[in-house]
């Protein structure tokens, strides 16, 4: 049981005991005692004040006395202003850190055939450009999402949509047949997915000039853009997609699986990956199906033009579009689909969108849809809303081909962590093949860390030469301490130093300390999953790698004479390198053996 348990279940026993009150336990949440007062764990005892008659730090010192009375585990307290501060009897702690050192999971739960399953979905790219910058964020927080939730015991899925049909993909396919003179990703020597992407970009260059072109002859922007002939055979040839015509087919099919080739590259170093894998080309027809569906049940109307809405005013939003009156789909439509083809492969309990914020009214409208359809799961939709990612030079934009490529992007970072670690003198006289691994490892590590030790609801700033720092709130920062932990293990075991009987060792306030914040992972963990937000396992690892290094400067640990003390620190090393590495496994990050 952890310490934060047994005080919880101390507590809820005095308030029982001395005031009739029934509180259960898991209601009574100890937080870490602010530095200004002693103690490790503090009480709020303001619920109690009404039923006791009596005053704040009179109830708080009634329930002090009864714990140090009572719980072993307490050993003295101070009462400040309804403010119970508990002092953990000093030895309690090692117990404490037994426990911790016993449990190899400790901090994960398993699950189990009553837990929940809850589906994620991240990364929905289009099939006619490369992953970038914006793209990373996405798959680093849904994968990471799914990590932390099932280390909370659930069941979970991950999954991902790919917007692989529209006048997106015809416009590369378009511009490969007027100018990619039968190109392919193994003449080029490109990825299949920045072949398509140059075509893509191509494209919008030559639409461009034409629109120029006919402004220049007297038409608006507008006119201009309606009349060009390039977006009429792009039309042309989704309208021939749409009716299956067999060369247009072939193309597509032929330019998608080029990109998918290319994404599988990406998604391989990024460190993500997905159990199932749908295509809007496969679910925009079931979503078709499924609002017809809801007009012959009054859930849609028709308007005089053919097209479907759902009159959403009643529930403070506007009438919806879903079917167009040429019958083609909107993405409301398609994302109804591919809820319906999700609902039919697995038994959902919750549904997890990892999508930008830009499309928040997007999901308040799909949710409600869902539920009228029928959905156990849609009203209850969470939609994990994160910020952009912007660059110190500024916002990134898409068709002008100026985004931040993910290849490139991690090819850069490994390259940066490559040379700063040759710098600092960490990979001398290490073999080429271990400097390329470690290289890799940091590089990626320094990328994720920062893109996920940021608030996912905010924007975020992400400058790399900042985030290939081995000081400060960084991951190398944290991958080089695991690896000094690390050595220091290794060495132990040379000398034939084994973790022997501690029990009796009164802990130092340092190493307290870092047994206190090791029993606070389970619970961090937990709140995690409970707000979505890798944050804070991210800020709970430098936490704690701070406080080791603090005590790693102040304490021998492999010269400490007393074996009772010497064991108990390299107890405190194998906990400590053990839940830095679950921490950061939790955030889709390796930390290396050495450095």
């Amino acid at each position: 049981m952890s310490l934060d348990s047994i005080i919880s279940q101390g507590v809820s026993r005095a308030v029982k005991e001395l005031y009739g009150v029934d509180t259960p336990a898991e209601q009574i949440v100890p937080q870490a005692t602010r530095k200004e007062f002693e103690g490790n764990l503090t009480v709020v005892v303001f619920p109690w004040v009404k039923a006791a008659r009596k005053s704040p730090d009179a109830v708080a010192t009634e329930i002090g006395n009864w714990l140090v009375d009572n719980e072993p585990a307490v050993d003295r307290f101070n009462a400040v202003k309804g403010f119970l501060n508990i002092v953990i009897q000093p030895t309690y702690w090692n117990s404490v850190l037994e426990h911790i050192v016993a449990d190899d999971n400790f901090g994960f739960k398993e699950a189990d055939d009553n837990s929940p399953l809850v589906m994620v979905e991240y990364s929905s790219p289009n099939t006619n450009k490369p992953l970038h910058l914006g793209h990373v964020r996405n798959n680093l927080l849904g994968y990471s999402l799914s990590l932390i939730l099932k280390a909370c015991g659930n069941k979970v899925v991950k999954t991902n949509i790919v917007n692989d049909r529209g006048i997106h993909i015809c416009k590369s396919m378009l511009a490969w047949q007027k100018w990619g003179k039968g190109a392919t990703p193994e003449s080029t020597g490109k990825k299949g997915d920045h072949l398509i992407g140059d075509f893509y970009v191509l494209f919008d260059k030559h639409f461009r000039e034409e629109v120029k072109a006919l402004m220049e002859k007297g038409m608006s922007e507008e006119e201009a853009k309606a009349a060009s002939p390039l977006m009429a055979e792009a039309r042309e040839m989704l309208r021939k997609w749409e009716q299956k015509d067999p060369e247009v087919r072939r193309l597509w099919e032929t330019m998608n699986q080029w990109v998918y080739d290319g994404f599988d590259i990406t998604y391989k170093r990024m460190g993500v990956d997905f159990d199932k894998i749908y295509y809007e080309s496969q679910t925009y027809l079931e979503g078709k199906e499924k609002v017809l569906e809801g007009l012959e049940k009054g859930i849609m109307y028709r308007k005089e033009d053919g097209s479907v809405w759902a009159d959403l005013t009643d529930a403070g939003l506007d009438n919806k579009l879903l079917l167009r009156s040429d019958g083609t789909s909107v993405y409301m439509t398609q994302d109804i689909g591919t809820a319906k083809l999700r609902f039919r492969d697995f038994p959902i309990d919750k549904m997890i969108y990892v999508v930008g914020n830009e499309q928040n009214y997007h999901f308040q409208v799909l949710s409600l849809l869902l539920d009228r359809l029928g959905f156990k799961w849609g009203k209850d939709l969470v939609h994990f809303s994160y910020g952009m990612v912007e660059l110190p030079q500024g916002k990134m934009k898409s068709r002008e081909g100026t985004v931040v490529d993910a290849d490139d992007l991690m090819e850069e970072m490994v390259s940066n962590a490559r040379e700063v670690s040759a710098q600092l003198g960490k990979t001398d006289g290490l073999p080429t093949a271990e400097i390329d691994e470690i290289s890799e490892t940091v590089g990626m590590g320094a990328l994720k860390y920062f893109l996920l030790k940021v608030d996912p609801r905010k924007n975020m700033m992400f400058n790399p030469a900042e985030s290939i720092d081995f000081n400060g709130n960084t991951g190398p920062f944290i991958q080089y301490t695991y690896a000094r932990i690390r050595s220091v293990l290794r060495k132990a075991e040379e000398l034939g130093y084994e973790i022997g009987d501690y029990a009796a060792v009164i802990p130092n306030e340092k190493e307290i300390a870092l047994i206190q914040t090791l029993s606070d992972f389970p619970a961090t963990v937990e709140e995690a999953g409970r707000s979505y937000s890798p944050a804070l396992i991210a800020n709970y690892a430098y936490e704690l790698v701070k406080q080791y290094n603090q005590f790693y400067h102040d304490y021998s640990i492999l010269k400490e004479e007393n074996p009772a003390v010497r064991s108990l620190r390299l107890a405190l090393c194998k906990s400590v390198a053990r839940t830095v590495k679950q921490a950061m496994g939790l955030l889709g990050i390796h930390v290396p053996e050495r450095m």
